[in-house]
């Protein structure tokens, strides 16, 4: 039976890509991603109906929607690649710009700032959606396997009460039939009796 579609929602370049897919895997597999895009927190579940009505309508596809207009991504841009703002800032000749002590000697590096703490975990959190996704599914498939018994059931009752019918529409022309032979003979005996 198919599963029910949701609708996924990734970052690639200035557009979203959008895929209704039956699940996150799903999901990953049509943007031929290798890695978990939702466990690094760029892959989102959509449910904004505006969003969703393209995708539902192509299922598995990847619809691109261009995020923002082109000027404001164009703006989004550096102004100039990192390598020539570092060229322009050596242009003076000295080749070490940090500010120079008393005497000629250059001062001391900064401490370098620490490390940034790593992303939370999303491991238990996937794994409770994957849970509640499967219980939905369960549940659905359940839902649809009693409705198909109770259509077979409805199919069966009314096959049941023609059948009936026509046995019981037979079976009381026989009794008429018998019941008016019945008559016949008593009468005929009455008659040879008196």
């Amino acid at each position: 039976m198919a599963r029910s579609l949701k609708v996924f929602r990734t970052a690639i370049g200035f557009h979203d890509a959008y895929v209704a897919a039956p699940s996150r895997k799903a999901a990953l597999q049509a943007w031929g991603a290798d890695v978990d895009l939702f466990a690094r927190g760029v892959a989102e579940q959509v449910t904004d109906p505006a969003l969703i009505e393209e995708p539902l309508a192509h299922p598995g596809a990847i619809i691109r929607k261009l995020r923002g207009t082109r000027d404001e991504n164009l703006a989004a841009l550096p102004e100039a690649p990192a390598r020539a703002r570092r060229s322009s800032a050596n242009a003076g000749g000295r080749s070490d710009t940090r500010p120079r002590k008393s005497g000629g000697t250059p001062s001391p590096s900064p401490s370098p700032s620490p490390p940034p703490r790593p992303r939370p975990d999303r491991d238990a959190l996937d794994a409770a959606q994957q849970a509640l996704d499967d219980a939905d599914r369960r549940y659905q498939d359940a839902r649809r396997a009693i409705a198909e018994q109770e259509v077979a059931l409805a199919n069966r009752r009314r096959a049941l009460e023609a059948e009936h019918d026509d046995a019981r529409r037979a079976l009381e022309a026989r009794r008429d039939d018998e019941e008016a032979r019945y008559r016949r003979a008593m009468a005929a005996w009455r008659k040879d009796s008196d």
